[in-house]
């Protein structure tokens, strides 16, 4: 877990989604690798097409890359291009990544595009947390560290965790309905909030349980800020 991923495709959404990435992984002292899948659409393909498609491709991840160098001289950022479906890639690359970070579409797209999107794919099969980054709009970064959200009644340990290292990185206060009285113990320098005021929120946190969660879709589909869904047992990996 010694790097982040973050699945880029030259999109807005994946845009949005690198400048939180760049946050995470200056917060982190991390290195950050930008994944970019590509695949021919429509069946099978001559050589010479595909070299074009993968150049275009070459050349999406080049241009992310530049941008995030451009933009974090401090973080040491690597690229990983692949030939074939993006969100299995992502989850392959999850076993050995801290945190995966991608994009999505914004609230006034159709639930289904959440759901079915590679964002949701991920979340749902990642083995390690996934950020989702919602767009478009203004993104908190740490100079505003703003407030973090534990969305979760009964929270796993492993969401706890990775609530309160995102609070106390950030310097944010930590919101939440739940006696979380012996992890304030170990993190004192956190401010506990009473409540789970979503709309205020930085960033909202939820538990991916091993039985399904239908209420984490609900969230990464209408979260007006980026959504961290942490899978229960994480800790134990």
């Amino acid at each position: 877990m010694n790097h982040i991923v973050l699945g880029y495709d030259g999109s807005d959404f994946s845009m949005q989604a690198l400048d939180w990435a760049l946050d995470e992984a200056e917060l982190r002292k991390l290195p950050l690798t930008l994944a970019h899948a590509w695949q021919w659409p429509y069946g099978h393909a001559g050589e010479e097409a595909k070299a074009h498609l993968r150049k275009a491709a070459e050349h999406v991840l080049w241009h992310g890359a530049e941008c995030a160098r451009a933009t974090s001289s401090g973080v040491l950022v690597e690229t990983e291009l692949h030939e074939g479906p993006a969100a299995q890639r992502l989850v392959e690359l999850s076993s050995g990544a801290a945190l995966v970070i991608v994009g999505s579409r914004g609230l006034s797209a159709l639930p289904r595009a959440v759901v079915g999107s590679v964002a949701g794919y991920v979340a749902a099969h990642a083995e390690c947390p996934v950020i989702v980054v919602r767009g478009p709009g203004p993104l908190p970064v740490s100079t505003n560290p703003g407030l973090i959200v534990v969305a979760d009644k009964d929270p796993d340990a492993s969401v706890m965790q990775f609530a309160f290292g995102e609070a106390a990185m950030r310097q944010a206060p930590l919101a939440t309905t739940e006696d979380v009285s012996a992890w304030a113990a170990r993190h004192p320098d956190v401010r506990i909030l009473p409540g789970d005021d979503h709309d205020a929120a930085t960033l909202v946190v939820v538990g991916r349980r091993r039985a399904g969660r239908p209420g984490t879709v609900n969230f990464l589909q209408h979260a007006p800020c980026p959504v961290a869904v942490v899978a229960e047992g994480w800790l134990d990996r």
